[in-house]
């Protein structure tokens, strides 16, 4: 049935079929699991809008959305798999379906595929209550696949985030380590060069003492040596 649930709801159409030609990858970690019973119709025939992701970074620019053959098959398999017993929407919309190419209006069109369906017991109450309740059966669809989505940004998405702090955390730690360290290097350097100026007045002051101890002991030394030679020559 879901090849007919195709050509009904305009998915048999060659462009249709170009355009959702292409799946990703990604998809199929959102895939929401496939219903496994059947509910009943409800007359409530409001609609709901999808969830709508959170604003994303202004960095991050997201493709516009498009219709894929994957997310199509899984909405149309949810339908056939809890299609109503008798004639309900979904045997409209084949009629409708089938007089698409006939030249005609679409008022002609619909009123025409209901002369049909009245001959089955069909009203136009029971066959908005029944378009309704498929309506219902996709919003159910829309709940899975956001949950499956939520899952998986916080997979994908928020668990990288913690990483992210986790880093931006230890680059900080390690910033003010090297900033902590490159302090102790000026004063390291600073120590260094003052050590190195009183090396070298200390080595002037060693220096020149040692150049005047040198100068008296000469003086002293020659005076003795002049007297010794003096004492040898006058002293006989």
């Amino acid at each position: 049935m879901l090849k007919n649930l195709k050509r009904w709801f305009v998915v048999d159409d060659e462009e249709f079929k170009k355009k959702m030609g292409d799946k990703t990858e990604e998809d199929s970690d959102i895939v929401p699991s496939r219903p496994t019973k059947k509910a009943t119709p409800s007359t409530n025939k409001t609609t709901s809008k999808p969830a709508t992701s959170p604003a994303t970074p202004t960095n991050t620019t997201v493709p516009a959305g498009k219709a894929t053959s994957k997310f199509t098959d899984i909405l149309l398999k949810a339908m056939e798999a809890n299609n109503l017993d008798g004639f309900d929407y979904l045997e409209y919309k084949q009629s409708l379906h089938k007089l698409a190419k006939m030249p005609m209006d679409e008022p002609t069109r619909y009123q025409s595929a209901f002369a049909a369906a009245s001959t089955m017991g069909a009203t136009p109450k029971q066959l908005i209550e029944t378009a309704n309740f498929y309506i219902d059966i996709l919003k159910k669809e829309e709940s899975k696949f956001a949950q499956a989505l939520a899952n998986q940004k916080s997979k994908q998405i928020g668990d990288k985030e913690q990483l992210i702090k986790q880093h931006d955390n230890l680059i900080q730690e390690k910033t003010t380590q090297i900033e902590r360290l490159k302090k102790e290097i000026a004063d390291h350097q600073a120590k260094s060069e003052q050590m190195k100026k009183s090396i070298s007045s200390a080595t002037v002051k060693v220096e020149t003492t040692k150049n005047n101890f040198v100068a008296s002991y000469n003086l002293v030394i020659s005076q003795i040596q002049r007297d010794i030679a003096n004492m040898k020559k006058y002293l006989k």
